[in-house]
């Protein structure tokens, strides 16, 4: 799947399998547009209706259409994800595997600082929404590749695991919310700390990772805090 391809998995009025109807799928398409917008420039916690009223259609409309939160975001960021995912094999492509994996951290880390919304979705995991989890899946088994391929030429440090990259969007999405206003900039210094920080020279020994089944609830729980929305849960 590339970018351009999105599958409308995300809203109520696809997944009955009949086409919506021409203004109804204006509607969608432009719900899509303003939350996009919307989480963008003030994250995922935008009240609905804030939407509905950028889009310029009722909030009954957008529920219609989008019954919950997670469907919206799911929505708005399905291409954002695809991009995501395809930024691995673009990694991969690089012949120097340090120089592709260094790569990939700086280009994720500047996917979340363009998009505030991207930058909490990225840290979350989105269960109801296996076309949304198969990007994200996608992207994980190329990082995971990314890894060993860096760990074999002897630039990546022995104990880093995939696990960590969670951690880094996690913080990384903190850093950014932090200085947005104030110091828009800031992450790139983050970024580049902690590449510096994965490099096999003079490695120091590290506490032991996660288990990858507490970095899932880790993101499930930042999951069901973001998208959380006091009319229709979840």
């Amino acid at each position: 799947m590339t970018a351009k391809a999105r599958p409308a998995s995300a809203d109520a009025g696809s997944e009955s399998g009949r086409p919506l109807r021409a203004d109804a799928e204006r509607n969608r398409q432009r719900l899509i547009a303003a939350a996009r917008e919307v989480f963008a420039e003030r994250g995922l916690h935008v009240p609905m209706e804030d939407i509905a009223r950028h889009a310029g259609v009722g909030v009954a409309t957008l529920y219609r259409r989008f019954p919950t939160r997670a469907h919206l975001v799911a929505g708005a960021f399905g291409a954002k994800m695809c991009a995501y995912a395809d930024a691995v094999a673009q990694a991969m492509a690089e012949p120097d595997p340090w120089v592709g994996f260094c790569g990939y951290i700086e280009r994720v880390c500047a996917m979340q600082a363009e998009d505030r919304g991207f930058a909490n979705v990225l840290t979350m995991t989105f269960p109801l929404d296996n076309c949304f989890e198969a990007e994200r899946n996608r992207a994980f088994r190329g990082f995971a590749e990314l890894v060993d391929r860096a760990k074999a030429a002897g630039k990546l440090r022995g104990d880093f695991v995939v696990e960590d990259l969670a951690m880094i969007l996690m913080a990384n999405a903190g850093v950014i919310a932090g200085t947005a206003d104030a110091a828009p900039e800031t992450w790139r210094r983050f970024a580049a700390y902690m590449i510096q920080a994965f490099s096999a020279g003079d490695a120091a020994p590290l506490p032991p990772p996660p288990t990858p089944t507490a970095i899932y609830r880790a993101l499930l729980h930042l999951y069901q805090a973001g998208v959380r929305d006091g009319r229709c849960g979840g």
